[in-house]
């Protein structure tokens, strides 16, 4: 593959805070990647500075090897570009609103409509709906067909899921994959976590830093420690014991289970199991698991204080 997105420290700082803190970053050509962190971490900060939007305090941007700052008007004719705000014009009407996008990048529906069929199909029966009207799920598709109409070499996505549904959600990430199969490179953020494995590969960003970037497989195996799941009738008093225990590494509550790694590098069930025990603790139980992307996250930010 060829490399068609490349950040080469890329810095942007707002009212003396640092967004963005000498970004470096490839995306290949073809390639769905995954830009993966929690809400402030700079992921709408990079992307407006991939969409042309945004000027970079420094540091060198280039898509389809154009600078995205000196070639930003040849840029705009390949991208796509979906920010996290739901941007289209609410008072015009489904179909207003994708004829008026084709013909700004000077094509038609009918031209480019076979990359979009997929998705326009589940709109029709709303073409003359309001697109202030839709449902969450639906202006997420019409922003899509909009972004798409001009056939964009790569698609640039800013939270496309955040506050829809489950079941939009999984049908967008669908979507993507049959852009993928159509040549289209796509660069998509997210604050869920379980949507990193939907990536080719990921990069995980934290307080405008890059903390790791490889397949989702690869950063769970390179996971440092053992890991355990540790549950029980009083979790609260659990999560306390466990980080009071002397060789506790890292210890989490994550949903009803708390996730547990130690300093030590052989199995430490059996000594852990006792430990509780003697905390008064009768009705827990430990077990080794296989660490998640969230858990290798939160690793990565504790490595990084």
């Amino acid at each position: 593959m060829n490399t068609y997105i490349q950040i080469e420290q890329i810095s942007k700082s707002y009212q003396g805070a640092r967004a963005l803190r000498e970004v470096r970053l490839e995306v290949q050509e073809g390639e769905l990647f995954g830009l993966i962190g929690p809400d402030g971490a700079g992921k709408t900060s990079l992307i407006r500075i991939l969409a042309t939007l945004l000027l970079p305090d420094s540091g060198t941007a280039r898509m389809g090897q154009k600078d995205v700052v000196r070639d930003y008007l040849q840029i705009r004719k390949r991208l796509g570009y979906m920010p996290g705000k739901f941007s289209l014009y609410q008072d015009l009407t489904v179909r207003e609103n994708l004829e008026l996008f084709a013909t700004l990048f000077g094509t038609t529906i009918r031209e480019n409509y076979g990359l979009i069929k997929d998705i326009y199909v589940q709109l029709e029966p709303f073409n003359k709906r309001l697109a202030g009207k839709l449902s969450g799920g639906m202006k997420q598709k019409l922003a899509l067909c909009c972004a798409l109409i001009h056939r964009p070499e790569v698609m640039l996505l800013d939270e496309p899921t955040t506050g829809v549904d489950p079941v939009s959600r999984k049908e967008f990430w669908q979507m993507l994959k049959g852009l993928q199969k159509e040549g289209i490179t796509l660069l998509v953020s997210t604050p869920y976590m379980d949507e990193a494995k939907l990536c080719q590969r990921v990069a995980l960003i934290q307080s405008g830093q890059i903390l790791q970037t490889d397949s989702p497989e690869g950063i769970t195996r390179q996971f440092p420690a053992r890991l355990y799941a540790v549950n029980g009738k009083d979790n609260y008093q659990l999560l306390q014991d466990l980080r009071a225990y002397p060789y506790a590494s890292s210890v989490f509550s994550f949903g009803e289970d708390i996730h547990y790694t130690d300093e030590r590098e052989e199995d430490i069930a059996l000594q852990l199991n006792e430990y509780l025990r003697a905390k008064g603790h009768t009705d827990h139980q430990v077990n080794p698991i296989v660490p998640s992307i969230e858990d290798c996250f939160m690793e990565l930010m504790k490595q990084s204080d």
